[in-house]
C-alpha cells in the first residue's frame, strides 16, 4: 500500500508544519463563523435568532448529503499525480476565500427582511455544506495515507489542533479590536468592519490552503473503489452505524462542539451585555485557546504513555468540574468568569489536541473488522456529525437567546438587555459546558473501545496484513 520509498521523502516536519496549515486554512473561517456570523446576524442585519437557529439546522439537513456524497466521491475518485486528497485543498482555495466574503457582506441590511433572511441561507449553505466540505472532507481524510505509523498520525493531530488554536487565538484577538468601538463608555458594533475582516481572514485561509497543498504529501496508496450502487452504499452505511468506536466518537465530537462553538458565539454576549466590556473578550479568547497550545508539545508523549482515550477521559472530567464551578459562583467579576474558563481549557485541552488521531484510529479498526478501508466515508461522517454538533450549538446560541429575552438590534446600536436576559447569557455559556464535557467523559469510559493496548494490536494487524499483501503482489 505505501509508494516507492525511493521516490517518496520520509515522514517528517513539513507534513506535520502541512497539516497544520490545512486546520488553520480551514479555521479562519470556520471559527470566525462560530464566533461572529451569529452576532452579524443578529446586530447587524438585525434578523430575528430565531431565524439562525433554523438556517443553522437546515444547513445540516444538507449536510446529511454532502458530506457523506464528498466522501464518496474522494474513495472513489481515481487518484491523480498529486495523491488522491490533496488536490481539493488547491480546487476549493479560491472558492472557499470568495464565499466567505459574500457572507458578511454588511449592506446586506438594507435588504428587506425576507430577501436579508434569503442571502444569510443562499451564502451560509454555500460556504459550509458545499465550498467548505468539498476541501474538509479530503484534509481530514488525507492524514491516514500521510503516514501509517500511530504515533506520527497523533502528531499530526497535535498539529492539526495547533493550528486550529492559532486561528482561533488570532481570530479572538484580532475580530473584537476591529469590530468594537467605544462610545460613550459602552462598546458598540461597527457593522462594515465585518466585510473587511471577512476579506482578510478569507485571503489568508486561501493562502494557507496553498501551503498545506505544497508542503503535504500522501505516501500510503489505497486501491480505487469501484462506484457501489445503492445496494453497496447502505451496506456500507450499515457496517459503520456498528462500529462502535465511530458512534462513540460521533457523539463525543457532537457534545464536545456543543460546548466549544456555542461558548465562542456566546462570549460575544457575555463580554459586551453581562460584563458590558467588549475590550476583555480578547481575554477570555487568550484563556480559551492558550491551554491547548501549551499542551501541544507534550500531546504525543502523553498520548504514547497512557493512551490518547485514558488521557482524555482525566482531560473532560476537569474541564467538566470548573465550567460546573462557574456557573454556581455565578461571578460577576470578569476575572474570575475568565480564569475559571482557562481552568476549564487546561482540561479540555488534551482531548481536542488528539480528537483527530481518533478518526485515523477509528479507520483501521474499521479495517481490521470488514478488510475494507474506507477514509473518505468514515471522515465525512465524523465530519457531519461535527457539523451536526456545530448545528445543535448554533440553534441552541439562537432559540436561547430568544427565550432569555434577547433583543436584536439593527446597524449595531447599543440595545440595553433586561437583566433576565443577562443571566440567561451567562448560564447558557457554563452549564451547556458543563454537561457537554460530563458527556464527552461517560461516552469514553463506557461505550469507546480503543484503549491504548487496542490501538496498537490494531496497527499490527494491518501492518502484517499490508506486508503479507505486498508480498503476495510482487
Amino acid at each position: 500500500m505505501s509508494k516507492n520509498s525511493q521516490t517518496v521523502r520520509p515522514f517528517g516536519t513539513r507534513d506535520k508544519i502541512g497539516y497544520l496549515f490545512g486546520d488553520l486554512a480551514n479555521d479562519f473561517t470556520f471559527i470566525f463563523a462560530s464566533g461572529f456570523l451569529l452576532k452579524f446576524y443578529t446586530d447587524v442585519l438585525g434578523v430575528n435568532s430565531y431565524w439562525a437557529g433554523i438556517l443553522f439546522l437546515t444547513a445540516r439537513c444538507v449536510d446529511a448529503f454532502t458530506d457523506v456524497g464528498m466522501g464518496r466521491i474522494v474513495d472513489t475518485m481515481q487518484p491523480t499525480k498529486q495523491g488522491r486528497f490533496r488536490p481539493w485543498l488547491k480546487r476549493m482555495a479560491i472558492p472557499i476565500f470568495i464565499i466567505n466574503v459574500l457572507m458578511y457582506l454588511h449592506p446586506a441590511a438594507k435588504l428587506p427582511m425576507t430577501g436579508r433572511i434569503i442571502y444569510m441561507f443562499v451564502t451560509y449553505i454555500l460556504w459550509g455544506s458545499i465550498f467548505y466540505t468539498a476541501a474538509n472532507i479530503p484534509y481530514g481524510s488525507m492524514a491516514s495515507v500521510i503516514t501509517e505509523d500511530p504515533g506520527e498520525r497523533t502528531s499530526l493531530s497535535t498539529f492539526r489542533s495547533v493550528g486550529a488554536m492559532i486561528a482561533g487565538g488570532s481570530i479572538g484577538v484580532i475580530a473584537p479590536l476591529v469590530l468594537f468601538k467605544k462610545v460613550n463608555g459602552q462598546s458598540e458594533l461597527v457593522p462594515e468592519r465585518f466585510t473587511l475582516l471577512a476579506i482578510v481572514f478569507g485571503f489568508l485561509a486561501m493562502a494557507a490552503y496553498f501551503a498545506c497543498y505544497k508542503l503535504c504529501q500522501e505516501r500510503v496508496q489505497l486501491p480505487s473503489k469501484k462506484k457501489e450502487k445503492g445496494a453497496g452504499f447502505f451496506q456500507l452505511t450499515k457496517a459503520l452505524i456498528h462500529n462502535r468506536a465511530l458512534m462513540a466518537i460521533i457523539g463525543s465530537a457532537i457534545a464536545m462542539l456543543l460546548c466549544q462553538l456555542l461558548g465562542t458565539a456566546m462570549l460575544t454576549y457575555v463580554f459586551q451585555d453581562y460584563f458590558n466590556n467588549a475590550d476583555l473578550m480578547i481575554f477570555g479568547s487568550v484563556a480559551a485557546a492558550l491551554p491547548t497550545l501549551i499542551m501541544a508539545p507534550f500531546a504525543t508523549k502523553l498520548s504514547e504513555r497512557f493512551g490518547k482515550k485514558e488521557c482524555s477521559i482525566v482531560g473532560c472530567a476537569i474541564a467538566s468540574f470548573f465550567y460546573g464551578l462557574l456557573f454556581i459562583v455565578h461571578t460577576h467579576n470578569p476575572i474570575v468568569y475568565i480564569t475559571l474558563m482557562l481552568l476549564g481549557s487546561v482540561g479540555m485541552g488534551f482531548f481536542n489536541m488528539v480528537i483527530w488521531a481518533f478518526i485515523t484510529d477509528i479507520i483501521d479498526y474499521q479495517e481490521v473488522k470488514t478488510g475494507n478501508r474506507d477514509d473518505g466515508t468514515v471522515y465525512a461522517i465524523y465530519s457531519f456529525s461535527r457539523k451536526l454538533g456545530q448545528a445543535i450549538a448554533g440553534g441552541i446560541s439562537g432559540f436561547a437567546l430568544t427565550m432569555v429575552g434577547y433583543v436584536s438590534s439593527t446597524a449595531g446600536e447599543v440595545v440595553q438587555q433586561s437583566q433576565k436576559a443577562l443571566d440567561g447569557i451567562y448560564n447558557i455559556s457554563s452549564l451547556v459546558p458543563f454537561f457537554g464535557y460530563l458527556i464527552v467523559m461517560l461516552l469514553l469510559i463506557f461505550v469507546y473501545p480503543l484503549n491504548k493496548e487496542k490501538v496498537r494490536e490494531n496497527a499490527r494487524i494491518l501492518a502484517e496484513r499490508h506486508a503479507t499483501k505486498a508480498k503476495n503482489e510482487d
